[in-house]
């Protein structure tokens, strides 16, 4: 990232591709924690097993991450004094909150709940990014953009079944996206003048931690006498690595809200990839109406008005 120049990723065609490929790797984190729980033996509704398998995850990605900064750098880059309270709170938000909450509020309810309220994130980032960045007002091309998008959700799950049963698991799986659209705004607020990849390095180190901590405080164990169970960490935690890295360069350079509107691929790529290595049936008339649906909203948001402008 160091030798990007920041014309190519101010450039609007780059930056949708990269946030594609953004969603396309989160995507297939998807299965592969499925098969993650199966080689660590993680049981199903054992919320500290899952907090210390995600806090692996995401140490594991920073250190990936601080190793590059460093080889590009030809030097250790520590975090840095006037860096460590930003850093900090991108850490709270952006990794503990939003997966402290998702990781145990699946276990509450169904997965076409979660796919409905995650896609909340990106209308609460838009209207968020309308609040606090002046130059990222709401228009009606987002309102449309995010309706179609909300609605490529629902047809993709149905319209989900929120019951009592389910309100826990619910609860906390809208708290994640809270915590996940504040780190959108909170990633936009601190990148000018700070390097993305350092910012990104250091929270998943420190919101890594604070899951894996949290995890043990709750009984979770792992097995790994699995001999694949270290290959799909790694692979997880290289997904986490590449994907934020370049997630929060594009938020330093794009509107929040024309960026986190690609989270609604998420849902589409994992639910597709799931069922190409799980041996689900994906090709479905509603898994292709809401790819549709959904990439006609990220079009309608990212067509700017004019005078339109990041901060």
């Amino acid at each position: 990232m160091k030798n990007m120049k920041p014309n190519f990723l101010q450039n609007r065609a780059i930056a949708c591709v990269l946030a594609i490929f953004c969603t396309l790797l989160w995507g297939t984190a998807f299965p592969f924690i499925k098969l993650g729980y199966a080689a660590f033996d993680v049981a199903e509704g054992d919320a500290g097993a899952m907090l210390l398998f995600a806090g692996l995850r995401f140490f594991l990605a920073g250190v990936m991450v601080l190793a590059f900064l460093c080889v590009t750098e030809k030097r250790f880059v520590p975090a840095g004094k006037t860096d460590i309270k930003a850093i900090a709170w991108l850490s709270v938000f952006q990794t503990f909150g939003q997966y402290l909450f998702t990781y145990i509020g699946i276990g509450f309810t169904t997965g076409a709940n979660t796919s409905i309220i995650t896609a909340c994130a990106s209308f609460l980032t838009v209207l968020g990014a309308a609040v606090f960045f002046k130059g990222d007002r709401l228009t009606a091309w987002k309102i449309l953009g995010c309706a179609l998008g909300f609605g490529g959700v629902l047809v993709m799950n149905g319209t989900g079944g929120f019951a009592l049963d389910t309100l826990f698991g619910d609860l906390f799986i809208l708290m994640s996206t809270v915590f996940a659209a504040a780190g959108n705004l909170i990633a936009k607020k601190i990148t000018p003048g700070r390097s993305p990849v350092k910012i990104t390095a250091y929270q998943l180190l420190f919101g890594g931690a604070a899951l894996g901590i949290a995890g043990l405080i709750c009984g979770g164990r792992l097995n790994f006498s699995a001999g694949n169970g270290l290959l799909i960490l790694l692979w997880l935690a290289f997904v986490s690595a590449a994907a934020f890295t370049v997630w929060t360069a594009l938020l330093k350079y794009h509107p929040a809200s024309k960026i986190s509107v690609f989270n609604l691929l998420v849902p589409v790529f994992g639910t597709t990839l799931s069922g190409l290595m799980l041996g689900e049936n994906v090709f479905r008339l509603e898994t292709l109406l809401s790819l549709g649906m959904i990439s006609a909203g990220i079009l309608f948001v990212n067509l700017s008005k004019a005078g339109e402008k990041h901060d």
